[in-house]
């Protein structure tokens, strides 16, 4: 390998395992503490950490064997794709439901935990990548069905190359832009509900506003996923650009739509919780006994 590969290697694999390593540090933090532990928030936020930090390896394992111009038998790049493609949707469909949980705190406060309880939080969590997961299985199972054979054979494995038909990829495309757009109405219409509520003088308008202010964070974090759509489109541009310019635009565009999203959106939700802050900083500083 070059040097140019080499530092991008190190740059992305630096990048992903610092920033899976902080996740791990706010999911020990949110596991260890009984307050974290049953509050159907903190576990809706404990899921999206360990889904984000899923799908950060599966992308950087098949950025590496690309890298490499490996190839796989399809039967393993099916599994790496069923599980990237379950963990890419169930990000924006943890973020309309950590706005619901949200929205039921603020407009039923007194019944909030009679509501969102550890069992429907669970339910909920099943209910995400059974969705996510339909799709794909169809595919799948389509395959098989017209060709039983074909996840023997060797592949360089990509989303597409796990697809028979042409309109299997404009389906899937076009589904997954559907669903974002459902999923950022859901968060709209939670917000301008919550916002609403918030005017009222019944409320608590400390906690409303608060809340407000969450869900405007998960509006910003679905839009880091939604960049992710860009990946191919920016792919396909650089694909015409000059020889010398195209492994390093190549990178940058790896680089900034597909890792830095995942490593953020998390990251950033964590920071702003007034609860775990403290405790993860330090941690993070290597002085927890300082705790109370």
């Amino acid at each position: 390998m070059t040097a140019v590969v080499v530092t991008e290697v190190i740059v992305i694999l630096g990048t992903a395992f610092f920033f899976t390593f902080l996740s791990g540090l706010m999911f020990f933090i949110l596991w260890s503490k009984p307050k974290f532990r049953e509050d159907s928030r903190y576990i809706l936020f404990a899921h999206m950490l360990i889904n984000d930090s899923v799908h950060l390896m599966g992308t950087i394992v098949l950025f590496l064997f690309a890298l490499a111009f490996l190839h796989m038998s399809k039967a393993v790049c099916s599994i790496m794709v069923l599980i990237s493609v379950i963990t890419y949707h169930n990000t924006p469909l943890n973020l309309a439901v950590i706005s619901l949980e949200r929205y039921v705190a603020i407009r039923f406060p007194l019944r909030h935990t009679e509501i969102a309880t550890q069992r429907r939080t669970a339910v909920a969590i099943g209910l995400m990548w059974l969705i996510s997961s339909v799709n794909i299985l169809i595919e799948i199972f389509y395959t098989i069905a017209l060709d039983p054979h074909f996840f023997t054979a060797p592949v360089f494995c990509t989303r597409q190359q796990m697809l028979i038909e042409e309109w299997q990829l404009v389906l899937s495309n076009w589904l997954t832009i559907c669903f974002l757009v459902v999923v950022a109405l859901i968060i709209l219409y939670i917000y301008v509900s919550i916002t609403l509520v918030a005017k009222s003088a019944s409320t608590n308008k400390d906690s409303a506003n608060k809340a407000c202010k969450t869900v405007l964070l998960h509006m910003f974090q679905l839009e880091l996923c939604i960049t992710s759509l860009l990946y191919a489109l920016f792919e396909a541009l650089i694909a015409k650009t000059a020889t010398a310019l195209f492994v390093p635009l190549q990178f940058l565009n790896f680089f900034c739509l597909l890792v830095l999203p995942r490593c953020l959106s998390p990251l950033i939700y964590g920071l702003r919780d007034s609860a775990i802050q403290p405790i993860f900083l330090r941690y993070f500083r290597c002085n927890p006994t300082t705790l109370k």
